[in-house]
C-alpha cells in the first residue's frame, strides 16, 4: 500500500477520505497499556470478573483516535500535524464491531491550516459514535512511502485459560486430594481453585507445616479438611486411598518430589493404573496462538519407546477433546519432516501417524514427522510442500523425549510468555502437577483442566 500526502495547495473543500477498522478486545488492552486507563468496563476479562459478561465497551478516546489514522495516512496524509480537535460522543462501540472513520475538508486557511469535519460510525447500522472538527497543519512538502513496518504487538492476555475457567467454574467442585501442601506456593494453588469453586481440596500432610504455609499467604483453613500425614510417602498413599474409596476425583501435587507422589499410584495392586502409561501434558496458552497448544511429554517419560509414545499421543488426544478441541490435530515432532533411518524420532513419528490412520490411536488426526516450524506455521508447511490437515495447524505437539519437551515448554513460557497448565494422564483420575515457578493463573488453569476432564469422563480415566 502506498501512502502519499496532499499538500495545502491540492486540498479542496468537500474532499473526504475514510478507513475501516474491526476493533477487538485486544485493541482495548493495548490502549490500556499505552494510555494508563485501566477502567475495567473496557477490558473483557475484568468485566467477566465483575459479573458483566457483555462485550467490552470501546474507550471513547480509542474510538476518537481512529480519526488520526485517516488524517495521518490519507487526508491530508503523511506529515499532517494537529492544531485542535473537538469531540462529541453520541453512542458506544464494542469489541467485535467494524468502525468507519471519516474526515471531510470544510475550510482552508491562509496560515496553512485546514479544517475538517470528523466522525466515526458503526458500519453495520451507520450509527455515529463520535463526531467533531479537526484543525490540522497540512504538509508543506510531499511525503510518499510504502507502508511502514511497525513492530507487531502480542497481547499477553491468556484468553484460552479464561475460557477454560468459564467452563470449569459452573461444574460441581472436584474433590481433590492435595498431597503435602506444606509450602506457600503448594497450598496457594489449591486454595485459589477452591475460591473459584473449581476444587474442594482435602489437604494431606503435616498439619503444623500446612498451618504455617496458610499463615504466610494470609489464608484461613477453617473451611478445609486436613488429614494428618507426617511423611511424604504416607501422604501420597493416603491420596491414592481417597481416590480408590471414591472420596476424591483428582490428586494435586504439593511440596514433594514427583517420584514420591507417583510411586503409590503405580502400585500394581492398589494403585491407580488403567492400562496406560502415565504421561504428562502441558496445556499452554501462548499469546498470539489462536488455540491452546498441548506439549507432551515434558516431565515424566525420559526416552519413550514407540509403545510409550502411543499412550502419550492417546492421552493427549483425550485431554484435548475434553477441553473443547473436537478432533485434535497432533504433530509428532522430529528435526525434519521426512523419514530418516538414522533419526529414530522420525521413524517413530511415521509409525504413529500410520497407527492413527489404522485406528490404533483414536479421536485425533496424527501426522509426522514434522519439524517444529512446519507443525505450527502454515507458511513453513506450504514451503516444504506439506498439505495435510495437521501441518501448520498442530494443536498437540508430541516431542521425541523429555529434553526436547522440557526445552520447548520453557521456551514457550519464558520467551513467548505462555502460561502452562500441567496434568498427568493415564491414571484413574487426573493428577495436577504444578511447579514452584507456576503463576496463580497456571495453577488455576491446571485445576480447571482437571475438573473439565473429570466431568467429561466421570472419573477422569478415558
Amino acid at each position: 500500500m502506498i501512502f502519499e500526502s496532499r499538500i495545502w495547495d491540492e486540498l479542496e473543500v468537500g474532499q473526504s477520505a475514510e478507513l475501516r477498522r474491526l476493533v477487538t478486545a485486544d485493541d482495548f488492552y493495548v490502549f490500556a497499556a499505552a494510555s494508563g486507563n485501566h477502567n475495567p468496563i473496557h477490558l473483557a476479562q475484568q468485566k467477566q470478573e465483575l459479573g458483566t459478561p457483555e462485550k467490552a465497551v470501546a474507550p471513547g478516546m480509542f474510538v476518537a483516535s481512529l480519526i488520526t489514522s485517516v488524517l495521518g495516512n490519507v487526508l491530508p496524509g503523511p506529515g499532517t500535524l494537529y492544531r485542535a480537535q473537538t469531540l462529541e460522543f453520541h453512542a458506544r462501540a464494542h469489541a467485535g464491531e467494524e468502525l468507519v472513520a471519516k474526515v471531510t475538508v470544510t475550510a482552508k486557511h491562509d496560515d496553512g491550516t485546514v479544517s475538517l469535519a470528523t466522525e466515526v460510525r458503526r458500519l453495520e447500522d451507520g450509527v455515529v459514535i463520535v463526531s467533531g472538527e479537526a484543525c490540522v497543519v497540512a504538509p508543506k512538502k510531499r511525503i510518499r512511502y510504502e507502508e511502514l513496518e511497525v513492530p507487531g504487538l502480542v497481547v499477553q492476555r491468556h484468553r484460552h485459560f479464561e475460557k477454560l475457567l468459564a467452563v470449569a467454574e459452573p461444574l460441581p467442585a472436584l474433590t481433590t486430594a492435595v498431597v503435602c501442601p506444606e509450602a506457600d506456593h503448594a497450598l496457594e494453588g489449591a486454595l485459589i481453585a477452591a475460591e473459584h469453586s473449581i476444587l474442594t481440596p482435602v489437604l494431606i500432610g503435616d498439619p503444623d507445616k500446612i498451618a504455617k504455609a496458610a499463615k504466610e499467604i494470609g489464608k484461613s483453613l477453617d473451611a478445609y479438611e486436613i488429614l494428618p500425614a507426617l511423611s511424604h510417602p504416607l501422604a501420597a498413599r493416603m491420596a491414592v486411598d481417597l481416590v480408590n474409596s471414591g472420596r476424591a476425583g483428582a490428586i494435586m501435587k504439593g511440596h514433594l518430589h514427583t517420584d514420591d507422589l507417583l510411586k503409590p499410584m503405580l502400585d500394581k495392586v492398589n494403585g491407580l493404573r488403567i492400562g496406560r502409561r502415565f504421561t504428562h501434558i502441558f496445556v499452554m496458552d501462548v499469546p498470539g496462538v489462536n488455540h491452546p497448544l498441548l506439549v507432551t511429554d515434558a516431565a515424566i517419560n525420559i526416552a519413550p519407546d514407540l509403545a510409550t509414545k502411543v499412550d502419550i499421543v492417546q492421552n493427549a488426544i483425550d485431554l484435548a477433546i475434553s477441553i473443547g478441541i473436537e478432533q485434535p490435530k497432533v504433530g509428532v515432532l522430529s528435526a525434519v519432516e521426512t523419514v530418516n533411518p538414522a533419526m529414530p524420532s522420525s521413524i517413530d513419528a511415521a509409525l504413529l501417524s500410520k497407527m492413527a490412520e489404522r485406528g490404533q490411536i483414536k479421536g485425533g488426526i496424527v501426522d509426522g514427522p514434522l519439524a517444529m516450524d512446519n507443525a505450527v506455521d502454515i507458511g513453513a508447511a506450504r514451503t516444504k510442500g506439506l498439505r495435510g490437515a495437521v501441518a501448520g495447524h498442530a494443536e498437540v505437539l508430541v516431542v521425541p523425549g523429555i529434553d526436547a519437551g522440557n526445552m520447548l515448554a520453557k521456551q514457550l513460557a519464558y520467551i513467548s510468555h505462555a502460561e502452562g497448565a500441567g496434568i498427568v494422564m493415564g491414571a484413574k483420575v487426573p493428577v495436577i502437577l504444578n511447579s514452584r515457578s507456576d503463576s496463580a493463573m497456571a495453577r488455576l488453569a491446571s485445576a480447571a483442566v482437571a475438573a473439565i476432564h473429570y466431568n467429561r469422563t466421570k472419573g477422569g480415566a478415558k
